[in-house]
């Protein structure tokens, strides 16, 4: 299974900026192994957040992002004690998701 999803909010007045790192290989598959094998290519496809129960940010990514991806977000109404739902679902059909409380 993969490693949990990582997740910061700050929460600045009327803003919450959000920092998301999701643990993956994000394999191209166009890389060789130290025997010249191809790596096979093991991706994100898409993710998303949702915000006590309603979706927020629906993403599509592809093989040009880099290993553990980190993405950052403004988002307005985010209060302490919130609910976030962090997803992802990649290229081979593993999925992750982790919810947090917003502190």
């Amino acid at each position: 299974m993969a490693e949990q999803i990582k997740l910061r909010a700050q929460i600045q007045g009327e803003i919450t900026e959000l920092r998301i790192l999701l643990q993956h290989p994000m394999e191209t598959g166009q890389r060789k192994d130290d025997k010249g094998n191809l790596l096979p290519a093991n991706f994100i496809q898409t993710f998303t957040v949702s915000h006590n129960g309603k979706p927020m940010i629906d993403g599509q990514l592809n093989t040009s992002v880099s290993r553990n991806p980190l993405f950052a977000f403004r988002a307005r109404g985010i209060k302490a004690g919130d609910k976030l739902t962090v997803s992802w679902l990649d290229n081979l059909g593993e999925r992750r998701q982790d919810e947090f409380t917003v502190g």
